[in-house]
């Protein structure tokens, strides 16, 4: 059965799509199968995979609805091998006011992922930068949390009251629910404010803190212009090595050490 996580920070900017979709990628180079699910009305992850959201038929909105039962057929394939999304669209912007009538509201996407799980080893939820109902159903969903924290000033805004967040989740519905851990992202070893971030970090939550930071690379960033994870775009490139060894960790995290 596959391990869900989310992976989520109601801050913005934070590196949350860049990790989803380049995780997902860095484990599906090491054979393993991803799905990757878009919760995110913004639809990010989907256009950075190569999915035109104009011509998408169905997406997780109709998934979450009830549009769409059968979850397998949001699903579409990547250009990456082993990699499979559930795509976005913007009409997600209006599925947390169609949602609050509903019974369960904060289980809709559990459900929903229900089926698909023993189809992937891995299913990763980009969340959108907010605490609002789609993301309480990403926690709900999940069984672990990566936070991705860029190391910039004010980096640990916000993170007190998503750790509320997850623990009243925890509490009330979802008690397998974990912190898989912290993330460093836009890391540069050369700056004295990115080392004190890491400090900090790694000071508040010790053990909990990912050993790979994601350090600042701008083939990062051209790959997502083209659409494709940096692995592909440029496999000799620091933000690659990053991943993949992101990916080897949370492997090793999980029983599944790949040398």
């Amino acid at each position: 059965m596959g391990k869900i996580i989310a992976i989520t920070n109601q801050k913005g900017g934070v590196g949350k799509t860049t990790t989803t979709i380049n995780l997902g990628a860095s484990l599906a180079a090491m054979e393993k199968r991803v799905l990757v699910v878009d919760a995110d009305p913004q639809a990010n992850a989907s256009s950075g995979l190569g999915i035109d959201i104009t011509r998408v038929g169905k997406s997780i909105y109709e998934c979450l609805n009830g549009a769409a039962p059968c979850p397998q057929e949001a699903v579409v394939t990547t250009d990456t091998a082993g990699l499979y999304i559930l795509p976005s669209h913007i009409n997600l912007v209006g599925a947390e006011l169609e949602m609050i009538s509903l019974e369960n509201r904060e289980m809709r996407l559990r459900e929903v992922l229900s089926p698909l799980r023993d189809e992937y080893d891995y299913i990763l939820i980009d969340c959108s930068p907010s605490l609002g109902l789609i993301t309480v159903n990403a926690l709900t969903a999940a069984g672990s949390v990566i936070i991705p924290v860029q190391c910039e000033y004010f980096a640990l805004e916000g993170i007190t009251k998503l750790l509320n967040t997850i623990k009243i989740i925890k509490n009330k519905l979802n008690p397998s629910l974990e912190i898989e851990g912290f993330l460093l992202t836009m890391y540069d070893s050369r700056l004295r404010l990115s080392n004190q971030i890491y400090e900090e970090v790694k000071s508040h939550f010790q053990e909990l803190v990912f050993t790979t930071a994601i350090q600042r690379n701008v083939k990062l960033s051209e790959s997502q212009s083209y659409a494709l994870p940096v692995l592909e775009y440029d496999a000799d490139s620091r933000g690659s090595s990053d991943y993949m060894r992101l990916a080897r960790e949370l492997l090793g995290k999980n029983g599944r050490v790949i040398s």
